[in-house]
């Protein structure tokens, strides 16, 4: 038992570590994370291919709680004697069923294993809190950058096979953005360009990984911050048109800003602490890689002070945005934010 839940990624590299109870709650913004979880999870409760007959899985919206009651009571004839029910996209099965679950998990079945699958659990629920004191909380949001890059050498060594060192990871990351489902996509791919000595270097990256739809990416990125707003409207309909999904464009182009956004913070600190820094040490300090500093350097000074503080805040609401709080069509919430980095400079933006 835990009173904390356990980082998706801690879970997944030693799963062992953590048995399943017989309530589980995967939560998270991360959709890759939340699945991997639940097929260890699967695997733990069930074992091999017959175990599959005990597996149970329902839609939450919709689904009445004796329905999921019934199959937890029900004893299994595989899978070690245990059912496995799984409630996907729980969040409205849970709001509606609240009272009762708090109910179940304080006397929950023995025979079987109840994984509700939430894109968001909050800690100051009840229900949160009785998981953590009695089951297994496994939380599947998205990594920070630093945690990423190592995972994405851990995941590239133990689920395909190569070897991808912290540049290649690095330069993987910036082009494709923080969404894991698409990394390991592209892993995979990378997986079969691979010599004999199974080895990833950040030019086999540059060369395989994106295409154009990468190249598009940064000079869309390029012309709104030169505040080109038509030529980076014209790039962005270029990748909507073509299949790309939104929510990995706001992936790809965040690694940048946000490092911009890092910059601009080191600056007004140093400010407010009557200490020196010029731009081009914020943005080395921030992170921006040798090669691109002119530029980058050049693209914050048109960006100015006041647009650079509010990065954070415009890149959270346009991932949260994109992810179901705005009824706004995803291409308008990429475009309000190429406006926003286009625009000149305003004291009231």
């Amino acid at each position: 038992m835990a009173d904390k839940p356990t980082a998706a990624l801690d879970y997944l590299a030693k799963p062992d570590k953590h048995p399943p109870l017989p309530v589980c709650a995967v939560f998270g913004d991360e959709t890759f994370l939340r699945r991997q979880a639940i097929i260890r999870l699967r695997s733990a409760v069930l074992g091999g291919d017959d175990g599959d007959f005990s597996l149970t899985t329902f839609e939450g919206r919709g689904t009445p709680l004796r329905d999921v009651h019934e199959e937890l009571s029900t004893v299994a004839m595989f899978g070690g004697g245990r059912r496995l029910v799984v409630v996907e996209g729980a969040d409205d099965f849970v709001s509606r069923w609240r009272a009762e679950l708090e109910d179940y998990i304080a006397k929950p079945s023995r025979s079987g294993v109840l994984v509700l699958d939430l894109k968001s659990l909050p800690a100051n629920t009840r229900l949160y809190k009785m998981i953590a004191a009695d089951g297994l909380l496994i939380d599947c949001r998205a990594p920070t950058p630093a945690r990423l890059t190592k995972w994405l050498a851990d995941w590239a060594k133990r689920r395909h096979g190569v070897q991808l060192n912290p540049a290649a990871a690095d330069v993987l990351a910036e082009i494709v953005g923080p969404e894991l489902g698409l990394l390991d996509q592209e892993l995979a791919k990378l997986a079969l360009t691979a010599g004999d000595d199974r080895k990833i270097t950040p030019e086999m990256v540059q060369r395989n990984v994106g295409g154009w739809r990468a190249k598009t990416t940064w000079e869309m990125l390029d012309a709104a911050m030169d505040g080109n707003v038509a030529k980076a409207m014209l790039q962005l309909d270029r990748l909507l048109s073509s299949g790309e999904q939104p929510i990995g464009l706001l992936g790809q182009i965040s690694a940048s800003l946000r490092r911009f956004a890092a910059a601009t913070r080191l600056v007004l600190q140093a400010e407010a602490a009557r200490r020196r820094i010029n731009l081009r040490g914020a943005l080395e300090q921030a992170g921006v890689r040798s090669f691109v500093l002119q530029k980058a350097e050049r693209q914050l000074r048109l960006l100015g002070r006041h647009r650079g503080a509010q990065l954070y805040r415009w890149l959270l609401q346009a991932d949260l945005d994109l992810k179901g709080k705005s009824t706004m069509p995803p291409r308008l919430v990429l475009e309000r934010l190429i406006v926003r980095l286009s625009a000149p400079q305003s004291k009231t933006r």
